[in-house]
């Protein structure tokens, strides 16, 4: 009897250590499945958990710099500001157009009530128009983009804007004729449009079909860029391809140039003071391709209503970049925001948790993620080589007291 209850025993031992085994197995395997590990399970999102940080400290994992952010007071009762989201869209985009205004309005608009303003080539249906004015909670305004901003202008050899198209068909919309309009409206018109002209708007928040919001927003950013002076902020920092603008920092550079022989130097903020280094890495030499996505933009309008931008663009426009190349509206905006602007005027709003196509920025502190329905994890901020977040980081720190050059100086080296 006694090797018979010895045998049961460790029979009974052997099949619970098998059970669960069997169970971590399973475990393992499903959470392995899902991408996740038990360190990188991100905290869950509470729709009640109300409490905004006054300030966080963007500390996210394989980022060497620190960055204390001041945030608003929560609240709704503010002033609010001259400011209204933009938008270019076709009636062809209004199921994605709807989700990305149901995004913004759950999580920040119906709070805060700014107008909407769309813009087309072509007119507005009677159906887009009453869809995206009963998910609005304010006042919505549609504009028509006429061919005066959405055309060729009578210096561009079409002939030869087509078969430089069909040169570049392996590149990202390198056969596409619609997307160089649209970097080029979004360039240089969008902000002088008669609509967005007549609303007096000194802020916009640019929006775009099939965009996703991920995290709730109890403060007005408009308010945040005024009361800090801030004139430029963006959320995804990405990588250009080389391919799609060959000659676009040798055209920056002889606008420089040529400026200046005419007694017209517009960069004169010291390197130290500029995020000069976040758009090149080689004092000038070369323009590394890193741009602000301007899928998701803040700015002030009149920033490109100054006198700098405005011949910035012209010079850039005569070239027929825009068309023979595929000049994109990111980085033409963001090599002048690094080159004009101080870098105290430029923000990364990491708080906002934000999806473009297949790429998105969650914040990575507990404080703010907890606001958020998006996993950090899947964040390409800091470890995807596409990611130029690592280079604004450093250019915002950027201090050296031997460094006396001004970005005018890089520009003519």
């Amino acid at each position: 009897m006694g090797v018979v209850r010895k045998y049961s025993c460790f029979l009974l031992q052997a099949g619970l250590f098998i059970c669960l085994a069997g169970i971590f197995f399973c475990l393992s395997n499903r959470y392995h499945q899902q991408g996740l590990t038990h360190r990188t399970l991100r905290p869950a999102y509470d729709p009640h958990f109300a409490d905004q940080p006054d300030s966080y400290i963007i500390n996210s994992p394989n980022n060497i710099y620190q960055q204390k952010v001041d945030l608003p007071q929560a609240t709704n009762t503010t002033e609010r500001q001259a400011a209204a989201f933009i938008v270019l869209v076709r009636n062809s985009e209004l199921p994605g157009m709807l989700q990305s205004m149901q995004d913004i309005e759950s999580r920040f608009n119906r709070k805060f009530n700014y107008p909407w303003v769309f813009l087309n080539e072509e007119p507005f249906s009677e159906e887009f128009q009453n869809l995206t004015t009963s998910v609005a909670s304010s006042k919505t305004y549609y504009g028509l983009v006429n061919e005066s901003m959405w055309g060729y202008p009578d210096w561009i050899d079409k002939q030869k804007a087509a078969e430089r198209r069909e040169a570049m068909r392996a590149l990202p919309y390198g056969l596409s004729e619609s997307y160089r309009h649209m970097c080029r409206f979004q360039s240089g018109f969008f902000w002088r449009h008669p609509l967005v002209l007549s609303l007096n708007l000194e802020y916009y928040w640019r929006v775009e079909p099939d965009v996703r919001y991920f995290c709730d927003l109890d403060y007005d950013p408009f308010l945040y860029m005024k009361q800090n002076k801030k004139k430029y902020a963006f959320n995804i920092s990405f990588k250009e391809h080389s391919g799609t603008i060959p000659t676009l920092w040798e055209t920056v550079k002889k606008f420089a140039s040529d400026k200046a022989k005419e007694g017209q130097v517009f960069f004169n903020n010291d390197v130290t003071d500029s995020i000069f280094k976040f758009i090149s890495g080689d004092d000038g030499q070369t323009y590394n391709g890193c741009h602000f996505w301007t899928n998701f933009e803040i700015a002030r309008l009149d920033l490109w209503h100054t006198e700098a931008y405005q011949l910035f663009f012209e010079y850039l426009d005569k070239t027929g970049g825009f068309f023979y190349e595929r000049w994109g509206d990111a980085p033409v905006h963001s090599i002048f925001a690094a080159l004009y602007l101080k870098r105290d005027e430029v923000h990364f709003f990491n708080d906002i948790g934000y999806k473009h196509s297949i790429y998105q920025h969650c914040p990575a502190e507990e404080q703010l993620v907890r606001r958020c329905s998006c996993n950090p994890e899947s964040s390409l901020d800091f470890k995807d080589r596409m990611s130029c977040l690592s280079e604004y980081m450093a250019a915002l720190n950027y201090n050296s007291e031997e460094d006396k050059r001004t970005v005018q100086d890089l520009l003519l080296l």
